[in-house]
């Protein structure tokens, strides 16, 4: 994950420490010692997430945050609280101050990567409204709130043991009354089969059931794929923590409660998920026709030509990497010169239908005309476009693609080229090396990708 994480401590000890964690973990690392530091340091950079000891001279951490936060330039970026102050008081003070999680000292890595992985994707969605709201303004088009109201939001806390799952509800009924209980997964098809909660809290100690397997259950479910999933646990299930994070558990937090920083974590994954909400629904559903392709339902090419400028200007400015990938279906002709326009849409769609299952939300999809479509990859480098890009062609190549009104069914492939944005590179020289790796791709054997070299 390509990020910027700012790490403010008084002392160079507690800054190494913080430092050398994140550089493993390959973040870049800025640095300040004293709240009026960290301001210049946000003000001349971009800047994904800071990690703010709470005790410091002249200005402590909560005026720091809140500093941050009051800014409408920063207040966007998540803040994590550094303190050996585990009073509740505090807890609430920084809450009050807008901070966005807490850690308490000695710093457990695992809670750490954690929770600053969380709240960077979480950034990363906002840039990206951000960016997408700029976008609609210059064609003339509403923009998308981000708003910080969870009384709409659902929440599914599943657990056996149901005293403690009232508590929790207890605790977070401050947020939103909208949230259910249930002791184990065969209880959800009890239901509402229409329910698709906002945050599912998992504990770690069902008794009769796997919890990574459930979670796993519920991303699989159409209702649920979307849902932000924390896990409660206790000190002893941290392997079973760490093996949740590498399946896409979002968050985790530690039995006994705490009720601020409970509220604190589940206020975190709802933001995360209505601003994903607000992402999907301008992608399928309220941006105006016009910059959409009718028949795919993705963008269009007027739509990406202006998008692509303004993420090359802020990739530009923030020195951060993205890719384009460049895909057209071969043989595509043969198709409608065989069975007909009518199975050639239907071949459009499915192939549609695969890239945005395949695809981060923050990821823009546009055709680029004909059979071929463009996709922008946000805060991604060359290598971790491949990965996606050779997912990409094994799952076009092994999907049926059924002809309509017919039984007979044809194998597909796609031809890939990928660039990534060098910095000062133009628009048009960057989709040129794009299109010559996709042309070179199709000339050599197809079915294949090709990664333009820098």
């Amino acid at each position: 994950m390509i990020a910027n994480v700012l790490v403010v401590d008084d002392l160079e000890p507690n800054i190494k420490l913080l430092e050398a964690k994140l550089l493993h973990e390959y973040y870049t690392v800025f640095t300040a010692t004293n709240g009026v530091k960290a301001i210049k340091i946000l003000s001349e950079n971009k800047i994904d997430l800071v990690l703010l000891d709470v005790m410091m001279p002249e200005m402590d951490g909560f005026e720091t945050c809140k500093k941050i936060k009051d800014n409408p330039e920063t207040m966007h970026i998540p803040v994590i609280m550094v303190t050996a102050l585990s009073d509740t008081y505090d807890r609430v003070k920084g809450l009050e101050a807008g901070a966005d999680e807490f850690l308490t000292k000695p710093i457990n890595e695992t809670a750490l990567i954690a929770r600053v992985n969380s709240l960077i994707r979480m950034k990363t969605v906002i840039d990206e409204l951000k960016l997408r709201n700029k976008t609609n303004a210059e064609l003339g088009l509403s923009t998308i709130d981000i708003v910080d109201d969870f009384k709409l939001s659902h929440i599914l806390i599943i657990n056996d043991d149901i005293v403690l799952g009232k508590n929790i509800k207890k605790m977070l009924s401050g947020l939103t009354d909208n949230i259910s209980i249930v002791a184990s997964s065969g209880e959800l098809e009890q239901l509402d089969q229409t329910l698709s909660p906002d945050l599912v809290i998992l504990s770690c100690q069902l008794e009769k059931e796997d919890p990574l397997r459930v979670s796993v259950m519920l991303k699989s479910k159409e209702n649920f794929k979307h849902a932000a999933i924390m896990m409660l646990a206790e000190e002893e299930n941290t392997p079973m923590v760490i093996k949740g994070l590498e399946l896409g558990i979002n968050d985790y937090f530690i039995y006994p409660v705490d009720q601020s920083e409970l509220v604190a974590r589940t206020k975190a994954q709802l933001r995360r998920k209505t601003y994903q909400d607000n992402l999907r629904n301008d992608l399928e559903q309220s941006v105006n026709l016009s910059i959409k392709d009718s028949l795919t339902g993705v963008f269009n090419r007027r739509y990406f030509d202006i998008h692509m400028q303004q993420i090359s200007d802020k990739s530009d400015k923030s020195n951060k990497s993205f890719c384009l990938l460049m895909l057209d279906i071969d043989h595509f002709k043969q198709v409608n010169d065989t069975y007909g326009h009518q199975a050639g849409d239907e071949i459009l769609k499915v192939f549609t239908n695969i890239l945005k299952c395949q695809l981060r939300v923050t990821d823009l999809i546009a055709r680029y005309g004909g059979e071929e479509f463009v996709v922008i990859l946000s805060d991604t480098i060359i290598n971790d476009a491949i990965v996606i890009a050779e997912r990409i062609l094994q799952i076009v190549a092994s999907t049926p693609f059924q002809i309509p009104n017919s039984t007979e069914v044809l194998n597909k492939t796609t031809s890939i080229g990928i660039a990534e944005k060098k910095i000062g590179e133009s628009v048009a020289d960057f989709i040129k090396r794009a299109d010559s790796a996709l042309y070179e791709a199709k000339e050599t054997g197809r079915n294949k990708l090709i990664a333009s070299k820098p």
